[in-house]
């Protein structure tokens, strides 16, 4: 059973929320907050699998509330980014914050279900349009660092994949372009991860982004 804590300052919202996973066989809901410190507390209390984190909240924002959170070891829960603003910065902030999903309250609810049970199950999401702005925010950003030493443990293989990952491709779409199965993929994602200390697939868009292993426009 996946534990699910939902953040948001407005009832109707986690009311909404609610409904939705509790057609759910495998999701139960264990807990409501209405602000960012509520959030951060009932997650530290209740050890929730997966935080469904609106960002603007009152008190303490969902950014903010996912920063405290995540920088705590081991992690307490993990996130996803829920909001009705689509703007760019909010992505870019969510996902330098630790955020393992980001998606608009917008998204059919088939979405979010799918979310939390990626989530859940140890891998990060990202919707192709986030990554595109995620893609976008970074053509606009001064040059990267420079890259670290741990890249210099991955093979040949490993760097193609994380290549096609930081494009917002999925496991079957890379295991298309590199004529490999979906189990391969996912063995070179797990050790890309391992070699470079990342939690997920969407730690390493910003990080490929952030350090020059892949460009903005860059096929």
């Amino acid at each position: 059973m996946i534990r699910v804590l939902l953040a948001d300052d407005q009832a109707m919202v986690r009311a909404g929320f609610r409904l939705i996973l509790a057609a759910e066989p495998d999701i139960t809901v264990v807990g409501e907050a209405a602000d960012g410190i509520e959030a951060v507390s009932a997650a530290r209390r209740l050890r929730p699998d997966v935080t469904l984190m609106d960002i603007r909240m009152p008190g303490l924002d969902g950014i903010a509330a996912t920063r405290r959170l995540l920088a705590e070891g081991p992690v307490v829960t993990r996130i996803v980014i829920l909001t009705t603003f689509d703007v760019d910065s909010h992505v870019y902030d969510a996902l330098r914050a630790g955020a393992s999903a980001f998606l608009l309250k917008t998204a059919p609810p088939e979405d979010l279900v799918q979310a939390i049970r990626v989530v859940a199950g140890g891998a990060g999401l990202l919707d192709p349009a986030v990554t595109r702005r995620v893609i976008e925010e970074f053509a606009r950003s001064p040059a990267p660092g420079p890259v670290p030493p741990a890249v210099a443990a991955l093979t040949e293989r490993e760097l193609e994949v994380l290549h096609q990952v930081a494009r917002g491709h999925s496991n079957a779409e890379i295991a298309a372009t590199l004529v490999v199965s979906e189990a391969t993929v996912k063995t070179h994602v797990a050790r890309t991860l391992a070699k470079l200390g990342l939690r997920d697939r969407v730690q390493v868009v910003v990080y490929a982004y952030e350090h020059g292993l892949v460009h903005p426009g860059a096929g």
